[in-house]
């Protein structure tokens, strides 16, 4: 009843945002006229009343970008030297370090071809460095751990479903991860009067490609779990291409230069969920990550002791000095502007 209830309000507030909602097909209609059709770049592609693709559904792209964008071999979520680390030829060899070794198979991140152009991401040296920093430092740093919004585009490939809803002057997108929402607006608006994490989307229709141009970011979001990181001079150029009926390519072009030497570009296929009764169901995070983010500051300890049959797990929580006691990640702006 709740997530029914969920889905209620999400549509409800597309109402009184004025969205202009439109009528669409919906998947068991029959295709349009077959000189419909051929506008597209793919069969059966829904189409709103002025032509142009529809993309409401509820979506979900299946790669490993959101583990890391570039291609990349299995290995630990979190990792530690081997048991052969002093012999030549081994000394690569990692296995699972404590936060995550009683996982077993399922701590470790699965081998993807990677979603970027070329397989680089143009670092500058200083933001090299950083990277690999956040990399080192996942689980202290990730900001997706500590249930952030996600930021745009790593909002598009996540492991959770998303749901358009297009209407005829804006575009809302409804993600399963926090609740995280952003609106894309296809007229004149005004910029947002702070910086955030979705970023303010601005889109035109390009034949059957919505082009979307996301700005006015802060420095708080990362691209994926491998520590890849933007400031808050980002600026994505997005690509919705229509596929077929349950499939579209989905292009980032990003830019940003305190960060990368140049703009770079990720790709992927994105597809419909097409169960009979796809909806987005709750993850509200917030309350999932109370103890990981404040568990420090309790004056009993709550969580300190795990018992399986091959291993027990006892948690030390301290607190960090100074001004760190407050800090939950770092920004992803130049050490001399932070």
């Amino acid at each position: 009843m709740r997530n029914r209830l969920a889905v209620v309000v999400i549509v409800a507030s597309v109402l009184a945002g004025g969205l202009g909602l439109t009528m669409t097909r919906t998947a068991g209609q029959t295709a349009r006229t077959a000189g419909q059709t051929e506008r597209s770049q793919g069969p059966q592609v829904p189409r709103q009343a002025n032509g142009k693709p529809d993309f409401s559904g509820i979506w979900e792209a299946h790669n490993g970008a959101n583990w890391d964008l570039l291609a990349h071999a299995a290995r630990p979520m979190v990792a530690q030297s081997g048991v052969y680390a002093n012999v030549q030829d081994y000394n690569g060899v990692q296995v699972l370090a404590a936060p995550v070794v009683a996982l077993g198979a399922i701590g470790w991140v699965p081998p993807d071809l990677g979603v970027v152009d070329g397989d680089e991401i143009p670092y500058q040296p200083w933001a090299a460095k950083r990277k690999q920093e956040n990399f080192d430092n996942w689980l202290d740093r990730d900001p997706e751990i500590d249930c952030f919004l996600p930021g745009t585009p790593r909002a598009m490939y996540m492991p959770y479903p998303f749901q358009i809803i297009q209407g005829t002057n804006d575009i809302m997108m409804v993600f399963q991860f926090a609740g995280a929402e952003r609106t894309l607006h296809l007229h004149a608006v005004d910029p947002y009067p702070v910086d955030i994490n979705m970023g303010h989307s601005v889109a035109r229709w390009e034949g059957d490609t919505l082009v979307v141009d996301v700005s006015s970011f802060n420095a708080e979001t990362w691209f994926d779990r491998a520590g890849d990181f933007h400031s808050d001079a980002l600026h994505v150029i997005e690509r919705y291409t229509p596929i077929s009926r349950d499939a579209f390519r989905y292009e980032a072009t990003i830019e940003d230069p305190k960060v990368f030497t140049r703009p770079w570009k990720i790709s992927m296929p994105i597809y419909r969920r097409l169960e009979p009764n796809a909806q987005l169901m709750e993850f509200g995070c917030h309350e999932m990550v109370e103890e990981t983010l404040l568990g420090h500051l309790r004056k009993q300890q709550l969580v300190k002791h795990w018992e399986g049959r091959t291993m027990t797990i006892d948690i030390t929580r301290k607190i960090p000095p100074g001004d760190g006691v407050y800090q939950r990640h770092v920004d992803g702006n130049p050490p001399t502007q932070r």
